[in-house]
């Protein structure tokens, strides 16, 4: 039953896993204002969406009672990790790829604002159930 709940969470950090393995060379260099890359953004974008597909995962899950009942403890520490793991991967193991540490933060800062997205709208949903 894990699986069954948590396969697109798994499948979304394939997906990360295989962008991240891309060479530097065919990424096209886009940036905002001259102050942020582009890529930043998508760093936190894909980070978001992993730790709630991580978090819906989690708390429908029913074989890991711990992980469903600290289902956005988890979710962050595992999003985190993630992130800073493949940041280590793109310097040692992918081609043409470099560790950046302003990726890890905005891996880390797309993860944070996925769980506080995620706090918004289960306050807003329980505030008008309970109405």
């Amino acid at each position: 039953m894990f699986l069954k709940h948590t396969k697109w969470a798994l499948l979304w950090a394939l997906l990360i896993l295989i962008l991240c393995g891309i060479p530097g060379k065919d990424i096209p260099h886009i940036s905002f204002l001259e102050l942020l890359s582009f890529d930043k953004f998508v760093h936190a974008a894909i980070f978001l969406i992993l730790i709630l597909l991580l978090i819906r995962g989690f708390l429908v899950q029913t074989t890991f009672v711990l992980m469903q009942e600290k289902a956005k403890h988890f979710s962050i520490l595992i999003c985190i990790t993630y992130g800073g793991l493949l940041e280590i991967m793109q310097e040692t193991l992918f081609e043409d790829r470099s560790a950046d540490v302003y990726d890890f933060i905005a891996n880390s800062f797309g993860c944070v604002l996925g769980l506080t997205t995620y706090n918004y709208f289960e306050k807003l949903f329980l505030n008008k159930i309970i109405k």
